[in-house]
């Protein structure tokens, strides 16, 4: 596993803060991600986790700090607004409408159309379904049509729907929350399997996990949130125990890189 080291992250958050009333949930939280890399975003129940990735994504406006995008600072307003920046996040319960079929749910929102008539528009079925069909491949999805509906999928095939149409748009970073969980081990070597192809095919991608061993196995670089704060930020290395006891330790507040600096 190894670090990239471009010099201008592909997304920089600087000094987040979140409150819900009394409660801060983010306390001045700093995290970089640069191309082509797989960030680790571990901690325990209330770290700040999601919260830090809901801001990231424009579902939450911060109560103070900066975002930049490839250098640039932006100030995202909505979920909408992060998805044209480049932003894209993929749920734990996938937010796919089971009702429709593959090709319909990954150009939900994004749909295209083929004739305007006034107020009318007529879909491009035949284009949406056959760029359904390259994606599939390309990111090698197996499934077993594009016209199935979504709710006749495993929950294996319908995180990796999920994860492809966050894939479809050209997204700068993908954002992905919990995307093993409550998955057979089958269906989580192929969610696995398929980070690593994204990886290969140039994508920067923030994991949020409470599978360590998931983190250690596809991450070239680790976060560790506790209580709203950033306690860790490190390539992923050594053994698999060494590393679980190490990222318990943070998660535990045995260990904290940033306390000291911090305190001065």
């Amino acid at each position: 596993m190894s670090q990239a080291v471009e010099k201008t992250p592909v997304v920089e958050m600087r000094n987040i803060k979140k409150n819900f009333g009394a409660v801060q949930a983010l306390r001045g939280v700093d995290l970089a991600l640069f191309h082509n890399e797989v960030l680790g975003l571990v901690g325990d129940n209330a770290a700040g986790k999601s919260t830090l990735m809901k801001v990231l994504s424009g579902a939450y406006v911060p109560d103070d700090g900066e975002i930049y995008i490839e250098g640039e600072p932006v100030h995202f307003s909505s979920p909408m607004h992060a998805r044209r920046m480049g932003i894209e996040m993929v749920y734990q319960d996938y937010a796919l409408a089971n009702n429709l079929d593959v090709s319909a749910n990954v150009f939900m929102g994004r749909e295209v159309v083929r004739i305007n008539l006034g107020p009318i528009g007529v879909l491009d079925y035949q284009y949406m379904e056959q760029e359904t069909r390259n994606l599939m491949d390309r990111l090698k999805i197996d499934i077993p049509s594009v016209r199935q509906k979504v709710e006749r999928l495993s929950g294996g095939q319908r995180q990796a729907v999920a994860i492809a149409r966050a894939t479809a748009f050209d997204a700068k970073v993908i954002i992905m929350d919990e995307p093993t969980a409550a998955l057979s081990v089958a269906a989580i070597d192929k969610v696995l399997e398929l980070v690593d192809q994204l990886k290969a095919h140039g994508a920067s991608i923030i994991l949020i996990s409470h599978r360590l061993e998931d983190v250690y196995r596809v991450s070239d670089r680790m976060i560790v949130l506790r209580h709203g704060r950033k306690v860790c930020d490190t390539v992923v290395e050594g053994d698999i125990q060494e590393f679980r006891e190490r990222v318990v330790a943070y998660m535990i507040g045995a260990r904290d890189d940033f306390a000291e600096r911090e305190a001065s």
